[in-house]
């Protein structure tokens, strides 16, 4: 009673920011994907799961790609064929960045052990892991980084001393 309410009008996020999530989401899911793999195919229960300072920029620029394909094709076609033409994105992206990686002596993967490789820096063998990684992306990740906001405004501290909500609306006396 006697308190007014005002709207706080937060912004996307910028896409260095959608990025960085996109990076850090990447790195996380290859280190255990990485320890996942090495306990199924070596029981090491010490689950060590590897990647390279490489993957932030791998994986941040590509979700980045896929979510401005996710958002050109959402109305367009159904999910299995978007995640279908994400999986193609994913080889072409590992090849490409792989092939130059390797001009450097940098590429921190090799599937030249795998059945099905291509110069050792592609696998069909990932085909599926890589349909369901395009899947959880675009449904979990992508879909939900673009529905955060960033209120430049907010003070978090005052937010939490006013009993602030978490519904966009800031209570101000």
């Amino acid at each position: 009673l006697g308190q007014s309410w005002k709207m706080a009008v937060p912004e996307p996020l910028t896409a260095l920011s959608r990025w960085y999530l996109y990076a850090i989401h990447g790195y996380f899911c290859e280190v255990m994907f990485t320890a996942a793999w090495e306990f199924v195919v070596n029981y090491n229960w010490k689950f060590p799961g590897v990647t390279s300072v490489w993957a932030l920029f791998i994986y941040g620029t590509s979700i980045l790609i896929v979510e401005r394909m996710y958002l050109c094709l959402k109305d367009r076609c159904h999910i299995l064929v978007r995640c279908l033409i994400y999986t193609l994105w994913t080889y072409m992206w590992e090849f490409t960045t792989g092939l130059l990686l390797r001009q450097f002596n940098a590429c921190p993967w090799d599937y030249s052990d795998f059945d099905y490789d291509f110069m050792g820096l592609i696998t069909l063998e990932y085909s599926l892991p890589w349909f369901c990684a395009s899947f959880i992306v675009e449904q979990l990740v992508i879909r939900n980084t673009l529905r955060l906001r960033f209120d430049e405004k907010a003070d978090p501290s005052a937010a939490m001393a006013t009993g602030g909500t978490a519904n966009g609306y800031v209570k101000i006396d």
